[in-house]
C-alpha cells in the first residue's frame, strides 16, 4: 500500500472515531421530555376556615395521585355569582367552579357549561348519587354538574326545655308542634319556636297543601289559595299564638344562634347547625328529628352545590379528572368524613354511618322527599319580593293574601323585563 493511500486510510479511521466519540458525548444531553403539569383553576365561595382547609387537603390528595395536574384554588369572597357570570362573559372563568342549585337553571340554559355526559363512564357509578340531588343539575336531558354535598332541613329541639315541659318526644305533626310551642313558650325559653321567614325555609309549607313556587314557565305562583294555606300556619302562630319569634325579635343573627342561646326551644335548621352548636354552645343539650308532617305530608328542603365545568376550559380532560375525583367515592369520603357536610353518594353515606347517626339521620332521611331549593331562571326576583312582603304580613302590616299577591305580581313583572 502506497504512503498516500495509507494516510487516507488513517484519516478515515480518525474521522470515524471522532464521530463515534461525538455521538457518545451527546447522548446524555438527549433525555425524554417530562410533560409540563397542566394547571386547572378551581373557584368557590368563601366558606368557613374549616371548610377551606378541608378542601385544600383533598386537593393535595388529588395532586399526589395526578402529578401532571396542578390545581389553583381560588376563593371568591364577595358577590360570587356576579363574579362568575362576568368572567364567563369575558372568557376568563375558572375551569371548574361551585354552582348552587338555585343558580343552576339560568347557567345551564345559557350554553356556558360543559355537558358531562360524555365523560361519565360506568365505573363512575352515576346511579350511586341521590337522584333528587342530581336532578337539580340536569337540563334538556343532559347533566351539567355533579353535586358535591347537601343538607336538608330538620327540627332541632332543646332536650332540657322539653323535659321541663313534660314532653318526652319531638312533635311528629305540625299541629303537635304548635301545641308544643305554646307549652314551651315562657318556660326555660322565651319562645317555643324560632321562625325563619325567608322563602328558602317556607317552600315546603307552600307545597304541603298542593301549592307551587313557580309554574312550568318559571313565573311565580305562590299566591294561590293552596300556597297561602301553608303560609297561614306561620302567620297565625306568630300573631295569634305568640309562641314563635324571628331572629330579629331576640337579637340574634340566625336560627342556629337563637336556638343556641336558648331564646327558642325549637328551630328548623340545616346540617350545618350541628357543628356550629357543638363548637359554640358545647353545654347545650339538643336533639334532631324530621320536620313534622303538614297536612299529612312529609316535607323539607334540600340545598346542594355541584362542581361544574366551564365550556371554554382549555384542558377539559384534566378538568374532568378533578371533578370525578372530588365527586367520586374516595374524594367524597375524604370531603364529608368529618360530618361537616353530607355526602351525595348513597354508598359513602352508608359507609360513614350517617343514616344511623343520632344527629344526622333525620337530615339523611329527608333527602328523598325534599323539595330542591330552586326558583326558576330568575330566583332573585322571586326571593326578594317574597321575603319583603311575607315579613310585612308576618308583622301584621298587611293581610297575607294581599302581601303575597303583591310579591307575586312584582316578581313576574321583573322576570318579564329580564327575559
Amino acid at each position: 500500500m502506497s504512503k498516500t493511500k495509507l494516510l487516507r486510510l488513517l484519516g478515515l479511521v480518525i474521522a470515524i472515531a471522532i464521530a463515534v466519540i461525538a455521538c457518545h458525548s451527546l447522548q446524555p444531553l438527549i433525555q425524554p421530555s417530562i410533560p409540563t403539569p397542566v394547571t386547572i383553576k378551581l373557584s368557590g365561595w368563601a366558606g368557613s376556615l374549616v371548610e377551606q382547609n378541608l378542601l385544600k387537603q383533598v386537593l393535595k390528595d388529588f395532586e399526589a395521585q395526578h402529578p401532571n395536574i396542578k390545581v389553583k384554588y381560588e376563593v371568591i369572597s364577595d358577590q360570587y355569582m356576579d363574579v362568575i357570570k362576568t368572567r364567563l362573559v369575558g372568557e376568563a372563568a375558572p375551569d371548574v367552579f361551585y354552582l348552587d342549585a338555585l343558580e343552576a337553571p339560568l347557567l345551564m340554559s345559557q350554553n356556558v357549561l360543559e355537558p358531562l355526559d360524555s365523560y361519565i363512564t360506568p365505573q363512575f357509578d352515576l346511579a350511586d348519587f341521590e337522584a333528587n340531588l342530581l336532578d337539580s343539575f340536569k337540563y334538556q336531558n343532559q347533566i351539567y354538574g355533579l353535586p358535591k354535598d347537601y343538607s336538608t332541613l330538620a327540627l332541632l329541639y332543646n332536650k332540657k326545655a322539653f323535659a321541663a315541659a313534660g314532653l318526652n318526644n319531638p312533635p311528629t305533626t305540625w299541629d303537635e308542634l304548635l301545641t308544643y310551642s305554646r307549652q314551651l313558650t315562657g318556660k326555660l325559653n322565651k319562645y317555643g319556636f324560632g321562625e325563619i321567614p325567608e322563602l328558602a325555609r317556607q317552600v315546603y309549607k307552600i307545597k304541603a297543601f298542593g301549592g307551587q313556587l313557580v309554574d312550568q314557565k318559571g313565573y311565580a305562583t305562590f299566591a294561590n289559595t293552596a300556597g297561602l294555606q301553608g303560609l297561614e300556619l306561620v302567620v297565625d302562630q306568630y300573631q295569634k299564638d305568640r309562641s314563635s319569634a324571628q331572629k330579629s325579635d331576640v337579637g340574634t343573627n340566625s336560627g342556629s344562634e337563637m336556638f343556641g342561646q336558648s331564646k327558642v326551644a325549637m328551630v328548623v335548621e340545616g346540617n350545618w347547625a350541628i357543628t356550629y352548636l357543638n363548637e359554640t354552645f358545647p353545654n347545650l343539650e339538643f336533639a334532631t328529628a324530621e320536620i313534622p308532617t303538614i297536612n299529612n305530608k312529609k316535607g323539607t328542603m334540600v340545598f346542594t352545590v355541584a362542581y361544574v365545568m366551564n365550556k371554554q376550559a382549555q384542558h377539559k380532560a384534566q378538568a374532568w379528572k378533578l371533578i370525578s375525583y372530588l365527586t367520586g367515592k374516595e374524594g367524597m369520603e375524604r370531603w364529608t368524613g368529618t360530618g361537616f357536610t353530607l355526602p351525595t353518594r348513597k354508598s359513602v353515606a352508608e359507609k360513614l354511618g350517617y343514616d344511623q347517626d343520632p344527629f344526622r339521620s333525620p337530615f339523611v332521611a329527608g333527602v328523598n322527599y325534599a323539595t330542591p331549593w330552586q326558583a326558576g331562571q330568575y330566583p332573585a326576583a322571586i326571593m326578594n319580593n317574597f321575603d319583603n312582603q311575607f315579613i310585612s304580613a308576618l308583622l301584621g302590616q298587611q293581610p297575607l293574601k294581599q302581601a303575597m299577591l303583591r310579591a307575586q305580581n312584582e316578581a313576574n313583572k321583573q322576570i318579564r323585563a329580564m327575559e
